[in-house]
This record gives C-alpha cells, sequence and structure tokens, in this order.
C-alpha cells in the first residue's frame, strides 16, 4: 500500500517520517519548484519537542535554535504583569525552543531525504484535485513552475497536508471560506543585543490596543554577540480589510501603535524599525469540522484544522495529527477504517484548540488585565489580580492545548 501524502512542509514531511518509522511506504508531493529555508519564527512547545524527539529530531533540532526559560507577559506600558518558567525549566522532560522556521524545515526534509530517498520527495508538484477508485485514488498535478500537466498519479490513499487554502478540503468543502475578524498581524526579525535573560519570550500588549510577541531565534547571529529576534505585531480593528499573504509587509502601516513603546528595558519601536525583513499576514481560521475523511482521503494539519497562530498551537497539532495517523494505519489492515479512526481521535481535541484560540489564547492575559486596569499602568497588579489566579489562567490554555506538565512529564520514547 502506497500513502500519498499532497504537501511537503511541517505536517507533510513529519507524517512521511511517522509513517517510514512504522515500515509504511508513502510519498511525498510538495508543489514549491526548490525547497528553501524560508519563513521568520517558530516556538516548539513542549508536545511538538515530544513529536520531533519521536522522530529522533531532537538532537538536531536543539543547537539550531534557542532553550526558552522564561514566558513573561506585559501590558503596553512595559509593566511586568506575570512570568513563568518554561520547558526543562518548569520541570519538563524536554525543552521549549524557540528557532528560524526555515532550519526547522530543512532538518525534517533533510531525514525524510535520508530515510525515504529523493524519488519519494517530489518537488514542483501541484495536486489540482482527487479522483476516487474502489482500491485506489488517482489525482493529476501541474508543474508549478511551468504549469505543465503531469501523467496522472495512483495511491492507496492520499492525506491533504497542504495548509490553510488545502485544494483537496475545497474539493469536499467548495463552498467554506477563510474566517476573518478584523485582526492584521505584521512579522519580521531583527539582530538585537540579547533581552532581558536573552532566553524569554515576550508577550506585550493586547490586540485591541496593539500587541507584540518577541523572542529570540539564533544565539549570536553576527559573531558580536547579537541575537536574530522574531516578533509578529497583532491589532483588531473593525475594519474588513485584510493584510495580504503575497506582498512584503511595511512598517509605516503599523508603527503608529508601538512608537510610544519605549521601555528601560526595551524600545519596541526601534526594534520593529531594523528589522531585516517585515511579512504581513491575516489572522484567519476556519469553522472547526467535524469530518475529515471522504473514503480513501483525509486531512490532516492545517488542512484539517487551520486556526489562529497563538500559542505556537498549529505545528504542534498538525505533528500530533502525523503520529495518531501513522498509527492507525499501522494498527488498522483497512485503510478506509484506518483513517475514520484517526478523524475520531484527533478531530475533537483540535477543534477545542481552534475555538480556544479564538476566545482565550495564551495572552488573555493581557487582555484580563487591561480590562481590569482600564488600560492604565498599575501600582501593583496584585491590586487588580492575583498571581494564582493569572497561573490559572496560563495553566487552563497548555491543558487544553496538550502540553500541560501532567501530561508531559515523562520523557520521550524515541
Amino acid at each position: 500500500m502506497e500513502i500519498a501524502i499532497i504537501g511537503g512542509g511541517i505536517v507533510g514531511l513529519g507524517l512521511a517520517l511517522n509513517l517510514r518509522q512504522r515500515g509504511l511506504d508513502c510519498r511525498v508531493y510538495e508543489a514549491v519548484p526548490e525547497v528553501k529555508e524560508l519563513g521568520v519564527g517558530i516556538t516548539l512547545l513542549p508536545h511538538a519537542m515530544r513529536e520531533l524527539a519521536r522522530l529522533g529530531l531532537q538532537e538536531a533540532l536543539e543547537p539550531l535554535g534557542i532553550e526558552n526559560q522564561e514566558s513573561c507577559f506585559f501590558n503596553r506600558f512595559g509593566q511586568l504583569i506575570y512570568r513563568e518558567p518554561r520547558g526543562r525549566f518548569a520541570g519538563y522532560a524536554i525543552p521549549e525552543i524557540g528557532m528560524h522556521r526555515g532550519r526547522m524545515h530543512r532538518v525534517l526534509y533533510e531525514a525524510a531525504l535520508a530515510g525515504l530517498g529523493a524519488d519519494r520527495l517530489l518537488t514542483d508538484h501541484r495536486c489540482i484535485g482527487v479522483a476516487q477508485h474502489a482500491d485506489g485514488v488517482t489525482w493529476p498535478f501541474r508543474q508549478t513552475s511551468t504549469g505543465a500537466s503531469y501523467p496522472p498519479v495512483r495511491a492507496a490513499i492520499a492525506i491533504a497536508c497542504d495548509g490553510v487554502n488545502s485544494t483537496l478540503r475545497a474539493q469536499f468543502y467548495p463552498d467554506e471560506g477563510l474566517f476573518f475578524t478584523g485582526i492584521n498581524t505584521w512579522r519580521g526579525v531583527t539582530r538585537h543585543p540579547p533581552i532581558l535573560t536573552g532566553r524569554t519570550y515576550m508577550r506585550v500588549g493586547s490586540i485591541r490596543t496593539g500587541k507584540i510577541v518577541i523572542y529570540p531565534i539564533i544565539d549570536d547571529v553576527d559573531d558580536t554577540g547579537n541575537q536574530l529576534i522574531n516578533w509578529t505585531t497583532e491589532i483588531q480593528t473593525d475594519s474588513e480589510e485584510q493584510n495580504d499573504w503575497n506582498r512584503p509587509g511595511r512598517v509605516e502601516d503599523f508603527i503608529d501603535i508601538y512608537d510610544s513603546w519605549r521601555f528601560d528595558w526595551l524600545d519596541v519601536a526601534e526594534l520593529i524599525r531594523r528589522a531585516e525583513v517585515i511579512f504581513e499576514y491575516p489572522m484567519v481560521d476556519k469553522d472547526p469540522i467535524d469530518r475529515w475523511s471522504f473514503g480513501r482521503v483525509t486531512l490532516a494539519g492545517d488542512a484539517a484544522h487551520p486556526m489562529y497562530p497563538r500559542g505556537s498551537g498549529g505545528s504542534a497539532q498538525g505533528l500530533i495529527d502525523a503520529r495518531v495517523l501513522a498509527d492507525k494505519l499501522a494498527e488498522i489492515a483497512d485503510p478506509i477504517a484506518a483513517l475514520r479512526a484517526y478523524e475520531a481521535a484527533r478531530a475533537g481535541p483540535a477543534a477545542e484548540v481552534v475555538r480556544t484560540n479564538r476566545t482565550a489564547p495564551p495572552d488573555f492575559i493581557n487582555i484580563r488585565v487591561e480590562e481590569l486596569t482600564g488600560d492604565r499602568p498599575f501600582d501593583r497588579i496584585e491590586d487588580y489580580i492575583s498571581q494564582d489566579e493569572l497561573r490559572a489562567l496560563s495553566d487552563q490554555y497548555k491543558q487544553i492545548a496538550g502540553y500541560s506538565l501532567d501530561q508531559l512529564g515523562k520523557p520521550p520514547a524515541t
């Protein structure tokens, strides 16, 4: 039984490696003509690192990023609201790592090349649909670089790992659209001396008045002690105008919100202005769906559960999809039944994360404090909310997302 994986991103490659571990044949079809190190930062939370450790990749990944020591929440006046240890510093058996997304993808790609072989990782193949038969699936591909058609390909089953704008999902849900509520984001990277501990993940402000997430992803990036700092700004307005994935971001479109954010521990405006690159995105997701599997085709990762990029949850949930799907295909002889069992195991938990990322993400702490203080500086945060209450808000999200300490206390089996 050959399994076709549509999409060679984090989830597609993670699935290919999981299938190989279980002795199942697969082939990956990726739309881009050439795999390159693209993007900005990504945080590998403990549940994501656990999945990657099970694939034997932790040793390769750790030196390429920065291990987070703590997570800090600040209001837009630069005042500390709440601080908590992270990863190993919080008692987990595995670290929490901030790193460049392109570096992470390269590790996955090289592992898949070594394990599967170049003939099973095909680039420049854009899927344009799928047809099912009694004993398999057939689908045509188009060469991305030229538009030319490839001969149809046949396999036993097909797994759509082709992202938020999935071609295969659109085939089964043709009237579905992206869900946008007026939140636009800009992301960039800046060379900067270490901030706070140099191992701190920072959330400053809220989406209502301006928010920025900041964390380091590469140490000593220029041999002078600077780190490469990843940052993401978010702002919610009443406008229906969406940022465009396909064009670079412009600092003048959003810097006015952050120009006064000059704290004794960081000049946020300067960090943004000195960015090496800026991208703009709309913050979008789709309503959760109960059905992912259609005969011999199923969805995984962002194709199954596109979610707001909050709490670094999308990649982690997709890697969990990959493991559970590979387990079901290895355990259940009938592939159609295996896909149904995978859907039954994953659709509910993933939907809960999608909904929670909309209503009560990790930075809900910032929103709550902004409400309690009337969006004004405070003398003592404890006059408004206790540290125990803030900790409970943080722990509640971890529990829903699947990376609380009690859920991940033991070292992962590799």
